[in-house]
């Protein structure tokens, strides 16, 4: 018989990688002092308004890994996504002041922290529905934060 692994062993794990993506590096996929957090303390607004090309700015790219986060913890509970255009955000961010950079931060990290809260009750999920959505969560918000590090190659 196959073993059964418990659900809130499996969030925990899922839990270190989010944290590793997002605050501290414990050596699990990323380099020291690269998550997601100390990356944008070293960038300052005026760098987070630098266009790539016709790429969006590193701003735009945190605050769609703001609404991400936001939209996929309400496809997690099932609740009414009728409000996502994903498109807004890369037409509408682009140069921010030291303030508005302040704000998309600030909000990154609320988000981030109510999301983690859910892994603290896992046993309340239902299955695979939630943790496809947690693994989204992960591997997308890992993306955005490498198109940021490779950003700031070219920043520097």
């Amino acid at each position: 018989m196959a073993k059964q692994v418990e659900i809130s062993t499996v969030a925990d794990g899922l839990k270190a990688c989010l944290i590793e993506t997002f605050e501290s590096v414990m050596g699990i996929y990323l380099d020291k002092g690269t998550s997601l957090f100390e990356t944008l303390a070293e960038i300052s607004a005026e760098q987070a308004s630098q266009p790539m090309g016709n790429c969006a700015t590193i701003a735009a790219h945190v605050e769609h890994v703001t609404y991400y986060l936001q939209v996929i913890e309400d496809r997690m509970f099932n609740r009414d996504l009728s409000y996502v255009k994903w498109d807004t955000i890369w037409e509408t961010i682009s140069t921010v002041s030291g303030d508005e950079w302040d704000t998309i931060q600030a909000n990154l990290k609320t988000t981030y922290e109510r999301v983690k809260g859910h892994f603290d009750n896992a046993e309340s999920w239902d299955g695979d529905h939630e943790l496809s959505c947690v693994f989204g969560m992960i591997i997308h918000s890992a993306h955005h934060l490498g198109e940021i590090r490779q950003m700031m190659c070219h920043l520097k």
